[in-house]
């Protein structure tokens, strides 16, 4: 158990660091650790609780380009959209999503990554906003992946640094103090979750903090940079965890 314990600080040490420095991306990276030791539901739970503690701690450190009619379309589509993935996850093949979103983001990313001067994209305006905030959300009551969509689509609208940061930070946190108060709700949330609680908020507090910090220091092509790479390494974990699934059905089939 006390090896359990280790795994779960480590991976809210490392996941906490990238989401000081990202915005985003805690659970992606908590679950590269966790998923291998902890059960799916009690992993899924305590990322959640980790990520809503570092969108807490990252507003309260990086407050910069915050803009409440940008923010708006986002999280009034992102809202929409919880209840809908919800309704949508008992009949989802979960490693069919996997594969698909996993694949749109390990191939286009790069893509982006490579096209240094790509024109951001000039329609859609609130209207795109709204759409990319309900992705968000239906893809955040299937399987916490909140993050993702509305990210893309603010680097492909060329958002600044300090206004995506903004945007995507505070989307999150709207998305997952919805989806902490369902847990809650619903009772997902368990007494025997509480020292996981206890390990993973202390352990992340200074790496949060350490990462907001250098965030400061960085250039809007750095950013972009790391906002890339960080969800094309989102799509590859999604392909890692996948694909062997499918390929052992193909096999047995």
């Amino acid at each position: 158990m006390d090896s359990v314990y280790l795994v779960v600080a480590l991976g809210a040490i490392v996941a906490g660091f990238v989401q000081g420095l990202s915005g985003f991306a805690f659970g992606m990276v908590a679950m590269s650790f966790w998923a291998w030791t902890l059960d799916p539901r009690l992993a899924a739970t305590v990322s959640v609780f980790g990520a809503l503690v570092g969108q807490l701690l990252a507003v309260f450190t990086v407050r910069r380009g915050f803009n409440l009619r940008l923010l708006l379309p986002f999280v009034l589509g992102g809202l929409a959209g919880i209840p809908l993935g919800v309704a949508v996850l008992p009949h989802l093949d979960m490693a069919w999503f996997k594969a698909l979103l996993g694949g749109f983001l390990a191939l286009w990313c790069p893509v982006m990554l490579m096209a240094r001067s790509l024109p951001p994209i000039t329609v859609g305006g609130r209207l795109g906003d709204t759409v990319a905030g309900m992705a968000g959300g239906v893809l955040s009551g299937i399987g916490g992946f909140a993050g993702p969509v509305p990210t893309l689509w603010a680097t492909l609208r060329g958002f600044g640094k300090d206004e995506q940061r903004a945007v995507i930070q505070n989307f999150n946190l709207s998305m997952l103090l919805v989806t902490m108060g369902v847990y809650l709700g619903s009772g997902v949330v368990t007494v025997q979750m509480l020292p996981y609680f206890a390990i993973v908020a202390p352990a992340m507090l200074v790496p949060t903090l350490l990462g907001a910090r250098l965030y400061i220091g960085i250039s809007e092509a750095r950013f972009r940079q790391i906002v890339l790479g960080l969800l094309t390494a989102s799509g590859v974990a999604l392909l890692a965890s996948s694909v062997p699934t499918l390929l052992a059905r193909h096999a047995g089939a």
